[in-house]
């Protein structure tokens, strides 16, 4: 039988569970696909161990449910009414609770085509990161010959986040940690490491001053932001609202994508012009450890579960 990650009880990642599960049918306007590879993002265990998060995801839904929302597989049926999709197509996208599992149900205008070029870890990682990156940047607009402090940047958003930056013109400061400078410098972005003295090593990088930040790690970048003089309404954060709230930040993220933004950041990365590496793979069985990986941080990219 098929396979699933289950949410049974909510509380802590460390309590989620592989179990057999019915073959879903798709319904109007669905397809089901057969997951090749799932991407794990910050915000899964956050609405597992977060009730407010669980609230604003789950609402009223109740256990047990799925996990996870990124994916990449091939079109393994389709629900009435469905014509832009056939059997065997390769697609990527995503659906909440749906993801991480053999087979998912999702919308059929929930999904893009795979450029051949990506590989299905790539494909099956991009949905959350792609629309983020591209939404967050667009909220600041970065233009030819300015400064963009970019946090967390070698993750899986913070990666895109910061090329695009530079696509626009722009100087993109990354924070990351040591392991991770070169590989910023090999993209284009000039590394600065995070912690103390860090507003002292941006202003050394960066004389003329910093004009927007775009933050994917929590308050302190926006504090950094903040002592550097930069505006509020020039900093965008997709994680930390409430601090936002506070200093009239901003929080563009994923759903405040474009429809075409998926499409157009996977032919980015298929033709070579982002770079979106892949920090891990697992097998779907050991989820948990997948998670610990990806909370444990310093990562380069994204922490993905195969299903074959």
């Amino acid at each position: 039988m098929p396979r699933a990650v289950l949410i049974e009880r909510r509380g802590s990642v460390e309590d989620l569970v592989v179990r057999e599960v019915p073959r879903p049918e798709p319904g109007p306007g669905e397809v089901r696909v057969r997951v090749r590879a799932a991407g794990l993002n910050p915000v899964d265990w956050k609405i597992i161990e977060r009730e407010g998060s669980w609230q604003a995801f789950n609402g009223e839904g109740g256990l047990p449910t799925g996990n996870g929302n990124d994916l990449a597989g091939l079109v393994d049926a389709v629900g009435p009414g469905v014509a832009e999709w056939r059997v065997d197509d390769e697609v990527l996208g995503g659906r909440r609770f749906h993801a991480q599992a053999d087979f998912a149900i999702v919308a059929a205008d929930a999904l893009v085509a795979k450029p051949e070029a990506l590989t299905w870890e790539q494909a099956g990682s991009l949905q959350i990161a792609a629309r983020t990156a591209a939404a967050s940047v667009r909220q600041v607009a970065p233009q030819p010959g300015e400064t963009v402090l970019v946090s967390a940047a070698a993750g899986g958003v913070g990666v895109l986040v910061a090329q695009l930056v530079a696509r626009h013109g722009a100087t993109a400061i990354g924070t990351a940690s040591d392991d991770n400078h070169e590989f910023l410098r090999s993209i284009g972005v000039v590394p600065v490491a995070y912690g103390d003295g860090m507003v002292e090593r941006i202003r050394a990088i960066a004389p003329a001053g910093v004009d927007a930040v775009l933050d994917n790690h929590g308050r302190s970048t926006m504090e950094a932001g903040l002592e550097l003089g930069v505006d509020p309404a020039r900093i965008n954060t997709i994680a930390d609202r409430p601090f936002a709230a506070e200093i009239g930040a901003t929080t563009a993220g994923g759903a405040s994508a474009l429809d075409d933004d998926l499409a157009d950041v996977a032919a980015l990365v298929a033709d070579g012009s982002l770079v979106f590496p892949v920090d891990s793979v697992y097998p779907i069985e050991r989820v948990v450890e997948a998670y610990r990986h990806l909370r444990a941080g310093h990562l380069r990219g994204k922490v993905v579960l195969v299903t074959e």
